[in-house]
């Protein structure tokens, strides 16, 4: 009987992936009980059930029966880990024809798939983002998570991550959380990037390392947000927003109210402001004011000497100001002082002031009047004394003998907070008001006295301190101020209008508001008199929040100064029960005003005149200027590009109008000889060598003017040649204009040419007195009896003068020059301009003394269709070809008065 081969029952074996050879446990042996019979006892094969299964069994040894399991493709364990199949032994059979096999049991084969570390870790995410709030430790921000395609759990699980970003204060632990090590700011660091990578329990690592981004939010704290530190302003663009993208962040608590105060601190240019520097004159005439102030505070020179000897602070845009430390003051001259103070005038000046120091403050005088001998009595003044300003108006006895107010106190915060602040005092007997920067203040205590007794003793004006003249050995200024003063003035005869003491102050930059109508209904804001102060208050955060949006900064200044003002925002927040609930940090912030573009100021036209010497011999003379024109320029930029050449392309010149405010005429080389040449305008004489046309006006108006100025040699048989040189400025010299130089030359050979009794027709002169100044010596001033016999005889004279002379010109018929020139008066009769000669300072007026002056005032209050032209009437002193009698010039004066009044007559010229 045949046996059938004999194998296990079960096998085990292990393969690893991507190799053919498996071991099996126990090994493959079958047996045979034919043995040693040949081909019976033989083992020839070994056969596996399952055409899945890819193995192959292979026998080696056909006597012993080993064999060995192979793979017959490869094995993945990623595909498939486990395999399970049936393998049977085949003997050989019973002779060489294999015939008659036997087969052995079925034997189960069990065979695992050994993993080989062949991928990496990846990512689940390509980009991992958190977010944290600062000052806080957290356990875990995130986890990032890797996994591995290996199918073994030693090779597809991640066993370690870490962080490969050095120097950041976060760690990561095996599992994947991050956690942050220090507490962070957002002020220091908003965002950070960190890259992560992982490894497998095989210690493969990830081919692509991770990005986290962690992003740091602040605590919620309330305040404004959105806003720059920064605000470039260009000059000339109107009103800029300053906060356009503001917002106030409240951490969500309920508001019953909010309220905000913007404030512009601009008190570090000039007086406080970016105001226009012309002189105090010069803004009088622009704010309309009425005519007539004197000004006590001057710019020292040799006819205003007194303020010689004070401290000045030459502050920006040249400011002039006056600075008093308690040991300077002034007298005043008695011919400058005021001497017909009546029942109303202004007293007006700029003002700076700090605490008065010690315990037991003293008073501090700006402005007295006291006896200048003998007596200790104070007429009238202006001081501090604790803080509190007083003025103080003693009146005479011949007025009335009764109690009257004599002292007016006010008390403000104004008076002492080291800041400057305009102050007017408007009398209106016994009406005393302050203005404070505009602003109206009635005295808050009024003290009565006496009036004073009448004596002959002679009054002294003081400035910075007061004069004590009597009741003492030797006479001292006494009562000291200490603190800034500028454009201290003092106005007879009237009072100043609200208006234009409000202009006068009034301040050319500022805080506004853009489009009001957009506001919610809920807002209230308010400004202070100067407009460096907004306050904004209202009920809804949404509503306070489009208001500051609306916040804007406006310079009208055509030539700005330039530089910084700091911006301060204090926020108070109201909720419901509580006063405060939230405490908003304040904001500092800076406008940043650019550079402006500067003017180029140009005199141009023939720079030589050459005329017969019969038109310098005529009545008229010659008009150096008439071909003359001053304009303007500024280089104005379109856009800017990157480079040099693309800036200059953009820049262009740009013709600007502006005003000016004097312009100096300067006769070069010798002299003038007043007896035989004269330079006029106007009927005004100009000084022999140097002459200022001043006070703001338009360059057309000043063109005008200069074309006005006449040339005349009455003996031209010596001269061969005459030269000026003039000179214009803007904003007290700030700009200036080149210097355009003339001459003018005599043609000897002309044939000569008759005028009609150009010897008869002197120059038309005003009435002056005389004082030394540029540096020319000159004789002291002629007594004022000598000038008002002088010129009572000239009027005379200039009255039979003028019958002669219209007979005169009736029969000359009109001459083409005469003819420009009245067509050129009329054409600028309206201007505003002043012309200054010096050094003539004293008109005929202040010559003759208060009489005139009541005169005059009287006239005005009547209004009288005449005005006195050096004490002539305007018509009476024109040239004109319309005068036949005294009605008929009257006349002409009313005709005029209605086109306008003359630029020239004596209520608008200051010399």
């Amino acid at each position: 009987v045949w046996h059938k081969p004999w194998i296990e029952a079960s096998y085990h074996g292990v393969i690893t992936e991507n190799m053919d050879t498996v071991l099996l446990d126990p090994p493959l042996v079958a047996l045979d009980k034919d043995a040693p019979v040949p081909y019976a006892g033989e083992i020839c094969a070994f056969k596996i059930n399952g055409d899945d299964a890819p193995f192959e069994a292979v026998v080696l040894n056909r006597t012993s029966g080993e064999g060995v399991l192979r793979a017959s493709s490869p094995v993945d364990c990623e595909s498939q880990k486990e395999y399970t199949f049936i393998i049977q032994a085949y003997d050989c059979g019973a002779g060489p024809s294999g015939a008659n096999w036997k087969k052995s049991h079925k034997a189960v084969v069990h065979i695992q798939v050994d993993d080989v570390n062949e991928f990496s870790p990846i990512f689940r995410e390509s980009l991992y983002k958190a977010s944290i709030t600062e000052g806080k430790i957290y356990d875990s921000i995130l986890q990032v998570e890797a996994w591995d395609q290996d199918c073994s759990p030693q090779y597809s699980q991640i066993c370690n991550y870490e962080i490969v970003t050095a120097g950041t204060p976060f760690a990561i632990d095996r599992n994947g959380n991050i956690r942050n090590t220090e507490r962070l700011s957002y002020d220091k660091q908003q965002s950070y990037k960190i890259m992560v990578t992982a490894f497998d329990c095989g210690q493969k690592r990830a081919k692509e390392d991770v990005v986290v981004h962690i992003e740091v939010k602040p605590v919620c704290k309330p305040g404004w947000q959105g806003w720059n530190k920064r605000v470039d302003y260009e000059p000339g663009t109107g009103s800029k927003q300053l906060f356009p993208k503001m917002h106030l962040e409240t951490c969500g608590g309920p508001l019953s109210g909010v309220k905000a105060m913007v404030e512009l601190q601009t008190n570090h240019i000039g007086k406080g402001c970016d105001r226009e520097t012309y002189s105090e004159k010069s803004l009088q005439k622009l704010c309309g004011a009425a005519s007539g102030s004197t000004d006590l505070l001057p710019a020292p020179s040799p006819s205003t000497n007194w303020t010689a000897a004070l401290l000045m602070d030459s502050g920006r845009d040249s400011d002039l100001i006056y600075r008093f430390d308690g040991r300077q003051a002034a007298n005043v001259p008695d011919h400058v002082v005021p001497q017909n103070l009546t029942d109303q005038f202004t007293i007006a000046t700029w003002m700076k002031h700090g605490p008065s120091p010690g315990l037991r403050a003293e008073k501090e005088t700006l402005l007295c009047s006291s006896d200048k001998t003998e007596m200790n009595r104070h007429h009238y003044s202006l001081y501090v004394h604790n803080c509190r300003l007083v003025f103080l108006l003693r009146r005479d006895f011949t007025q009335l003998d009764t109690f009257r107010p004599a002292e007016f106190h006010w008390k403000l915060e104004q008076i002492c907070d080291k800041e400057w602040h305009y102050y007017v005092i408007n009398v209106e007997f016994p009406a005393v008001t302050l203005f404070v920067d505009g602003v109206t203040y009635e005295p808050y205590l009024v003290t009565d006295d006496w009036p004073i007794h009448a004596s002959k003793i002679d009054t002294q004006l003081t400035v910075g301190a007061c004069w004590q003249g009597g009741e003492v050995a030797t006479p001292r200024f006494t009562q000291y101020f200490r603190g800034s003063l500028s454009g201290l003035t003092i106005r007879p005869g009237r009072i100043e209008t609200q208006k234009v003491i409000s202009c006068l102050q009034a301040c050319k930059e500022g805080l506004d508001i853009n489009s009001l109508e957009s506001l919610a209904k809920d807002i209230k804001f308010h400004f202070n008199p100067a407009q460096s102060v907004l306050v904004v208050e209202g009920e809804d955060v949404d509503s306070i929040n489009t208001a500051m949006t609306k916040v804007s900064y406006i310079n009208s200044r055509q030539f700005p100064t330039p530089g910084l003002r700091r911006l301060h925002i204090t926020t108070t927040v109201q909720c419901f029960g509580e006063d405060t609930c939230l405490s908003i940090p304040d904001i500092k912030a800076v406008v940043m005003v650019l550079p402006p573009s500067e003017p180029r100021i140009t005199i141009a036209g023939s720079n030589r005149l050459v005329r017969p010497a019969s038109d310098l011999r005529g009545p008229l003379g010659v008009a150096p200027f008439k071909e003359l024109h001053i304009t303007s320029t500024v280089m104005k930029g379109d856009g800017f590009g990157g480079r040099e050449w693309a800036v200059l392309d953009a820049l262009r010149v740009m013709e600007v109008m502006h005003n000016l405010d004097y312009c100096d005429v300067l006769v070069i080389g010798e002299e003038l000889n007043p007896d035989r040449e004269s330079l006029e305008i106007q009927h005004s004489a100009l000084h022999k060598s140097f002459s200022v046309l001043q006070g703001v006006d338009s360059m057309a108006h000043y063109e005008q003017a200069l074309r006005q100025v006449r040339y005349r040699n009455w003996r031209p048989a010596n001269l061969s040649e005459r030269r000026f040189r003039l000179t214009c400025s803007e904003l007290n010299g700030r700009y200036t204009s080149n210097e355009f130089n003339l001459e003018v030359s005599v043609l000897h050979h002309s044939a000569p040419v008759e005028h009609a009794n150009h010897m008869a027709v002197q120059p038309q002169y005003f009435c002056v007195s005389w004082r030394g100044g540029h540096g020319h010596n000159r004789s002291a001033p002629p007594a004022a009896t000598v000038v008002i016999v002088v010129c009572i005889a000239a009027l005379v004279v200039i009255v039979v003068i003028g019958v002669y002379r219209i007979h005169a010109t009736h029969q000359e018929g009109s001459r083409e020059d005469e003819d420009e020139v009245k067509d050129a008066e009329e054409e600028w009769d309206n201007s505003a301009l002043t012309i200054t000669v010096n050094p003539m300072e004293v008109t005929l007026k202040d010559a003759l003394g208060d009489e005139v002056r009541q005169e005059e005032h009287e006239e005005e209050e009547e209004e009288e269709e005449e005005e006195l032209v050096g004490g002539v009437t305007s018509v009476e002193s024109e040239n004109s070809d319309e005068e036949e009698d005294d009605d008929e010039g009257r006349e002409a004066a009313k005709e005029r008065k209605q086109k306008g009044k003359l630029g020239w007559d004596s209520s608008s010229i200051t010399y």
